[in-house]
C-alpha cells in the first residue's frame, strides 16, 4: 500500500490516481437512501399491522372466554353482549350458540389501526363452556373418579373418600 503522498500546490491536496473520489459519484448515498427508505418504511408498517392484528386477537380472545364463562354461569345473552363489548371494543360482534350443556361464543372485529381500514382484516375468536346446573356442580360424571363419595358439612370444607371395591 502507498502512502498517500501530499504536497500542497495552490491550497490543494494532490493524491496518486485512483484514491479518492470520482466526480461520478457525487450524491450517491442520498440515491441509494431515496431508493431503501419506501421499502424499510414498508416494512415498518407491517409490522406494525401485524402488531395491531395481535393485540387485536388476544382482545378477542379474552372476551370470549369471559362470555363463554358468564353464559355458563346462567348470565343473560345481554350481559353477555356487554362484557364483549368492555373486554373487545364497542365495533365487536357476539355471535352465541347453544349445543346441548355447551355454550359457544364467537366474536368477531376488524382489525385496528389505519390498516384495519385499508386491509379488510377480520379476526375472530371462540370459546365453549358447559353450562353449570345443580347436576354437574355435585359429583364429576368421569370414570376416572368414579367411586369418590362427597361427604359434606355445613360448617367443616368437603372431603373426598374412596369407595372400597
Amino acid at each position: 500500500m502507498t502512502p498517500l503522498l501530499q504536497t500542497r500546490s495552490a491550497g490543494a491536496i494532490k493524491r496518486p490516481a485512483g484514491m479518492g473520489r470520482t466526480t461520478g459519484s457525487r450524491g450517491a448515498v442520498t440515491a441509494e437512501f431515496a431508493v431503501a427508505l419506501p421499502a424499510v418504511l414498508m416494512l415498518l408498517a407491517m409490522l406494525l399491522a401485524g402488531s395491531a392484528a395481535g393485540i387485536t386477537q388476544l382482545r378477542l380472545e379474552e372476551a370470549a372466554r369471559a362470555s363463554a364463562r358468564a353464559l355458563a354461569r346462567g348470565e343473560d345473552p345481554a350481559v353477555v353482549d356487554g362484557i364483549v363489548r368492555k373486554l373487545a371494543g364497542a365495533s365487536a360482534l357476539s355471535v352465541v350458540a347453544a349445543d346441548g350443556e355447551w355454550q359457544r361464543v364467537t366474536v368477531s372485529d376488524r382489525m385496528a389501526g389505519y390498516l384495519g381500514h385499508v386491509v379488510p382484516w377480520t379476526l375472530a375468536a371462540q370459546a365453549e363452556a358447559r353450562t353449570e346446573s345443580a347436576e354437574s356442580a355435585s359429583v364429576p360424571a368421569d370414570p376416572q373418579h368414579a367411586g369418590i363419595t362427597m361427604a359434606a358439612d355445613s360448617l367443616q370444607p368437603a372431603t373426598y373418600s374412596r369407595r372400597p371395591s
